[in-house]
């Protein structure tokens, strides 16, 4: 197991700046100042030769104190840059299991699910494939007819998951935006630190980390309206408790809405509820946690 361990790195004026970043090499600029956007990432035919690709060797092999640096100012910039994003936006976010396929009843449950927030807020995604995916898209082609949705979903299938190959699950979606660009803005928020999950092109805006426990803080705190959980695993469970850890001490008028669907999965399959509910008792986010059964039910209470 390789761990990384953060160091401090002590520069003196902007010229050593300067060298100290042109030593890291990078593939991204760490002085970027502008959210990615899917032809950013996938800026090549190939997905082995793209910038996200590219980054993410970089960040596995290279752990140099330069490299280290040019991740942090990059993480920096792209945070700056997502505060101006979503200033003047009120956020709502799904999570979910990246491992859900194009095709399965839970990934059009997901594009919905987006397509249905999306007309109450802007919807934020942790980025990657899956019902993160789903989510992306159905907010994206919202302002679309029904129609269009079920075409886009029809097309995706026949590239149902990344794995064996990124490149042509990237064709198909590349097919889907030429034949369906939508009109309507979304985000997505995922981590070089799981580089081998590939972003999904349907969020209209990425803001990428490298620091993954950076990614998850940020993207749980720009979600004000709160967060819709799809069932997932073991990133889906985290991510439902780091949230309530935030409501259970936060200010009343500060907590956020949370929305567990799937009345079985929740308790039986994976008991995150009960433990969500006798936490949350006699807190003020008591009235804040919801267990539902469907999408369109989660969808009502935003």
């Amino acid at each position: 197991m390789r761990i990384h361990r953060q160091r401090f790195v002590v520069v003196h004026g902007p010229d050593e700046l300067d060298d100290r970043l042109a030593a890291a090499d990078a593939p991204v600029d760490p002085r970027r100042d502008s959210l990615y956007t899917a032809a950013d990432l996938y800026d090549t035919a190939s997905y082995a030769d793209s910038l996200d690709h590219r980054a993410y060797v970089w960040s596995r092999e290279t752990q140099t104190s330069d490299a280290m640096l040019a991740r942090a100012l990059h993480d920096e910039g792209v945070d700056d840059a997502l505060g101006a994003w979503i200033k003047g936006r009120s956020m709502v976010g799904v999570m979910g299991g990246h491992a859900v396929e194009r095709g399965q009843p839970a990934y059009t449950d997901a594009a919905r699910l987006g397509r249905l927030l999306a007309g109450r807020a802007t919807v934020a995604t942790g980025g990657g494939p899956g019902a993160m995916e789903a989510t992306n898209l159905g907010a994206r082609l919202s302002g679309d007819p029904d129609e269009t949705l079920e075409e886009a979903l029809a097309r995706l299938a026949a590239a149902p998951s990344f794995r064996p190959s990124i490149d042509a699950w990237l064709a198909a979606a590349r097919d889907v935006l030429s034949s369906y660009p939508g009109a309507v803005e979304s985000l997505g928020v995922p981590t070089w630190h799981y580089g081998h999950e590939p972003p999904n092109p349907f969020a209209t805006a990425i803001a990428k980390y490298f620091r993954n426990a950076l990614r998850e803080a940020i993207l749980l705190l720009v979600c004000d309206a709160g967060i819709v959980f799809l069932p997932g695993a073991g990133g889906t469970v985290q991510e439902i408790f780091q949230d309530a850890c935030e409501n259970y001490y936060a200010d009343e008028a500060d907590v956020a809405r949370m929305v567990l669907v799937g009345r079985r999965y929740w308790t039986e399959q994976l008991p995150a509820w009960p433990l969500l509910e006798s936490l949350a008792r006699g807190r003020p986010m008591e009235s804040r946690i919801h267990l539902v059964d469907t999408v369109d039910e989660a969808a009502t209470l935003f």
